[in-house]
């Protein structure tokens, strides 16, 4: 199988019958053994029977019901494990994103890059409570990961399937898809593509998202930076905290010995046996999240690190043909 593609659904109705048409229309000429997989993320209208009724047809789509809406970061996970190309792309199903521009994305990939991110960059939607809410978004998250990209919403992206196979999406990750895969040292490209004006029903995205974008910017940063050495962070603050802690309760003790003053009524003494409790604390907090820390790799099998390739004989296999040694 040579491509992937996969589309998250939920209440696409509408669209679902265009979408895949379009699918076809841009894969057509490629000469590609390709496959649709339309996740249907609980859908309380026809999205189903409309699937379900041009798979009879259509021998290029496949069709994942999920039990309930779990959400779009669960759906596309559901996607990416159910895919058998080389090549996955990811795709909204509001007709918004452009199915033809997907030949050029391929293209690009195979310039030599892991992933190609689309670019809206003539986004077709509302300044006020969409474009300027992503501006934000993006200019936060790039600076913060250290992987600039111009628009991280954008859902249409090109990855091969042996990085793809190695990202794991839960919560509402799927926006930080190209800052997960930067910590498996992919090479990232992002490239301009065609975005319309949607058709049917309305956006399930609004300005009330910008905080949980917040709260997963923190932990993909905790991801990307501590993963394998928690006690960093939590032992550094630790032992600032415990020093200044134990600087206050030193000062203190000085007073009462030297000068007799009363300390009972002095909030100072309070702050300092609380930096000093906090310090402690947060080292314990340390140390158990590195026992985690090990559990989590040594459980799983996996390696503080991410293999592209291996060579023998000046042939180069793929980590998925070959996972431990050639």
């Amino acid at each position: 199988m040579d491509l992937s593609v996969v589309v998250p659904i939920y209440n696409e109705e509408q669209s679902i019958p265009e979408l895949v048409s379009e699918v076809r229309d841009a894969l057509k000429d490629t000469g590609l053994l390709y496959e649709l997989i339309c996740v249907d993320d609980g859908s309380s209208d026809k999205s189903l029977q409309v699937l379900t009724a041009l798979s009879k047809d259509d021998p290029h789509l496949r069709i994942c019901e999920l039990r309930r809406n779990f959400g779009q970061t669960a759906a596309m996970q559901a996607g990416f494990d159910a895919a058998m190309g080389r090549v996955v792309v990811s795709l909204d199903a509001d007709l918004q994103n452009d199915p033809h521009d997907i030949p050029a994305m391929l293209a690009k990939l195979d310039e030599g890059f892991d992933m190609v991110a689309g670019w809206r960059a003539g986004r077709k939607d509302t300044f006020l409570n969409r474009r300027l809410p992503s501006i934000i978004a993006n200019w936060i998250i790039g600076r913060t990961t250290n992987v600039r990209l111009h628009d991280y919403g954008c859902t249409l992206k090109a990855t091969r399937r042996e990085l793809m196979a190695q990202i794991d999406l839960y919560g509402e990750m799927h926006r930080f898809i190209p800052a997960i895969a930067s910590l498996a040292g992919a090479k990232i490209c992002e490239m301009p593509v065609n975005h319309r004006e949607r058709r049917y029903g309305t956006s399930k995205y609004g300005i009330g998202r910008t905080l949980r974008v917040i709260l997963d910017l923190i932990t993909v940063l905790f991801l990307q930076r501590y993963l394998s050495r928690p006690m960093q962070v939590f032992g550094l603050w630790g032992l600032v905290l415990s020093f200044f802690g134990f600087l206050v309760c030193a000062y203190l003790a000085f007073v009462r010995i030297a000068y007799m003053e009363p300390l009972a009524d002095r909030p100072l003494l309070t702050m300092g046996v609380l930096m000093l409790l906090a310090g402690i604390q947060l080292v314990s907090l340390g140390l158990v999240a590195d026992l985690l820390t090990r559990t989590y790799h040594e459980a799983q099998h996996r390696r503080p690190y991410f293999v592209r390739h291996w060579i023998a004989k000046g042939e180069a296999t793929l980590v998925e043909d070959q996972p431990t040694r050639p």
